[in-house]
């Protein structure tokens, strides 16, 4: 088995690490400052630092690195896994500069493999140019989303038309008016087997009928960085029947199709963002003194760094497992393994940044250092793509069919 990162994958870690190290972390209190300069706070991306690193990605030839084929970097699953980490350690700012944030990239990969001619002109062109945002509008208030065959949002065809009602939060980046184009997830036929009422459909930001409401918060942070997490509503909203992504009843196979890829790079950036809290960790208890001797050289803190290089190393292998799979055997081959990570990623990494913040003492609740801001984001991913419950009891099932089925084969 070997561990070692091919040649190509080995070159462009090092020219995204310089780029981080060179341009993308000196970035981040120019960014900070910027935004709270911005008229409107949501619209992160248009501060003048991000569109600086954007054509240094771009020269560097980092753009668009997670999308496989023609509109990307080519490369696979196994490839992007570790440019993915790296741009964890500045997760506010690294994703957007390559172009590689979410909700964009799953909605240019759903683009790419079920958009028609016609919409991925209007639509994936300028997402993948960095021209536009955009947002995936699935969870809603009134049903329990974890299970998305409740989705009640209804699509109803009308001549050459559909017609949207309901109603949405927790729409990530919706609050930024340059998300012009929303894919909304809703009912075409409510009466159909429960995995094929479900469709997708491209809703235009300045469609008659939506109305972005209020911005929802997490544990104190509005999320304004990333443009915030809406709650929206759908009025007899009206928009050709052409928007309409793949056939009816396909939306919840394009749903699973979407967040495969999604809870990798996920994952990854946030086993990133683990590196970073342990530098922050490592670099904090050498300087400070407590009763007598750095923290440093107090034994629990000792056990705390051990135990994260542990856990992080642990994780790390096996999301390389996953990304090695889905490049071999598919999405549906490694969905096991996808339901682990998106499992044991969350929890590990909030693990390391509570022990962070403990180090930091009350410095690492406030503003001065990332860690409070990347616990809050970190918690949110225990819920995102799906809670952790709805995981482990899908992986259960999988493993106790699996070892029924070894055990009447022995018979």
């Amino acid at each position: 088995m070997d561990f070692a990162f091919d040649p190509r994958t080995e070159e462009l870690r090092e020219n995204l690490l310089e780029f981080l190290d060179e341009h993308v972390i000196p970035a981040e209190p120019v960014f900070r400052q910027e935004l709270r300069r911005l008229r409107n706070r949501w619209a992160w991306d248009s501060v003048p630092i991000l569109a600086t690193l954007r054509a240094e990605a771009r020269r560097r030839g980092l753009w668009n690195a997670f999308l496989p084929g023609e509109h990307g970097a080519g490369l696979t699953n196994l490839q992007y896994a570790p440019l993915a980490e790296l741009t964890g350690r500045s997760i506010h700012l690294a994703p957007a500069a390559l172009n590689c944030a979410a909700p964009d990239t799953g909605n240019m990969e759903v683009l790419t493999l079920f958009g028609t001619e016609q919409q991925k002109k209007r639509w994936l062109r300028p997402l993948l140019e960095g021209e536009i945002r955009s947002s995936f509008a699935m969870t809603e208030p009134d049903v329990a989303s974890s299970d998305a065959t409740n989705i009640a949002t209804r699509i109803e065809r009308d001549s050459d038309e559909y017609v949207i009602n309901g109603r949405k939060w927790w729409i990530t980046g919706a609050m930024n008016p340059n998300a012009q184009i929303f894919i909304v997830m809703g009912q075409t036929d409510p009466s159909a087997e429960r995995h094929r009422r479900q469709s997708m459909i491209l809703v235009p930001r300045d469609t008659p009928g939506v109305e972005v409401g209020r911005g929802l918060e997490v544990l104190g942070y509005d999320d304004h960085e990333h443009g915030g997490h809406a709650e929206i509503t759908f009025t007899d909203v009206r928009v050709p029947a052409g928007n309409l992504i793949g056939a009816e009843g396909s939306g919840f196979a394009i749903a699973q199709a979407r967040l495969g890829p999604g809870r990798i790079h996920h994952c990854m950036r946030s086993i990133g963002l683990a590196e970073r809290a342990i530098e922050l960790m490592c670099a904090r208890a050498s300087e400070r003194v407590a009763f007598g001797k750095p923290l440093s050289e107090q034994g629990v803190i000792r056990d705390w760094i051990a135990e994260s290089r542990v856990r992080v190393e642990q994780l790390r292998l096996l999301t390389l497992k996953t990304a090695w799979l889905m490049d071999t055997v598919g999405n549906k081959g490694a969905h096991t393994e996808i339901q682990a990570i998106k499992i044991a990623t969350p929890a590990t990494v909030q693990w390391i940044l509570d022990k962070a913040i403990q180090v930091h003492g009350a410095g690492g609740l406030s503003q001065d250092f990332p860690l409070a801001s990347a616990y809050a984001g970190i918690r949110t991913l225990r819920f995102a793509d799906g809670p952790d419950e709805a995981h482990k009891d899908a992986l259960a099932r999988n493993e106790l069919r699996r070892q029924a089925d070894r055990r009447t084969t022995k018979r």
